[in-house]
């Protein structure tokens, strides 16, 4: 069972979607605008949120950043708006997941489920995990936390991830399809999931696809993660 804020302003969704939450054992609460959302968030713990993007009062991105400045909670994205650009600013503003309008419960389903088992498994639950080195890179597994030359990186859930999964394989090159299975609990999806998380990661490395040094992306294959100057020279 999981604790769910379901964010809609259309009642015939909202209380549908509600009535299958509920139906699958769910702990359910539900508001229909953006400021309602962010109050709830604020003082009441919940384990994922169901955000519309046409709320009245402010529009559904927006509120994501809101979000994203208040809590860490996995949010999945239901819009109609199905532009590919539109997608990838959702992801870039922290989105964990997105569905199209109109989907069916049962993908509903299968999405949360995902997320869910991403929130817990990164939980630190279970045998404490070693600290991962990688060159001026540090990720503690356990206490969720990473370090380049000894500053604090301030990550996303997925980025740290998504940064832990390689760091423990430093200079192995990770299928995408693996990488889809091990950190999004997905068995299919878009290339451009990764590539979002990459670019923001990268980012926050203080690099660029033009020019890395910790990621490197090998086209067609896989990315892999490994200290500046490991590479062979070409």
């Amino acid at each position: 069972m999981a604790s769910v804020l379901v964010v809609e302003d259309d009642q015939f969704v909202r209380s549908a979607l509600i009535r299958h939450l509920t139906d699958a054992s769910h702990a359910v609460r539900s508001v229909g605008t953006a400021l309602e959302a962010l109050r709830e968030v604020a003082h009441v713990r919940f384990d994922v949120v169901i955000l519309d993007l046409g709320l009245p009062d402010l529009d559904g991105s927006e509120a994501l950043k809101m979000l994203r400045g208040i809590t860490d909670v996995p949010v999945i994205v239901a819009t109609a708006r199905d532009d590919e650009a539109e997608i990838v600013r959702l992801l870039n503003a922290g989105a964990d997941d997105y569905l199209t309008k109109p989907f069916s419960v049962e993908h509903l389903s299968a999405r949360m489920a995902a997320v869910l088992r991403r929130a817990r498994s990164g939980s630190g639950e279970g045998q404490p995990s070693p600290v991962l080195r990688v060159g001026g890179l540090t990720v503690d597994p356990l206490r969720r936390q990473a370090e380049l030359d000894g500053a604090r990186l301030d990550l996303t859930r997925r980025e740290f991830d998504l940064l832990a999964f390689l760091a423990r394989r430093p200079g192995v090159v990770v299928p995408r399809k693996e990488l889809l299975a091990e950190v999004w609990q997905q068995s299919y999806g878009d290339d451009q999931t990764i590539d979002v998380h990459l670019s923001w990661l990268r980012r926050k490395l203080g690099e660029t696809a033009a020019s890395p040094r910790y990621l490197h992306t090998l086209r067609g294959v896989g990315v892999k993660l490994e200290p500046p100057g490991a590479e062979a020279p070409r």
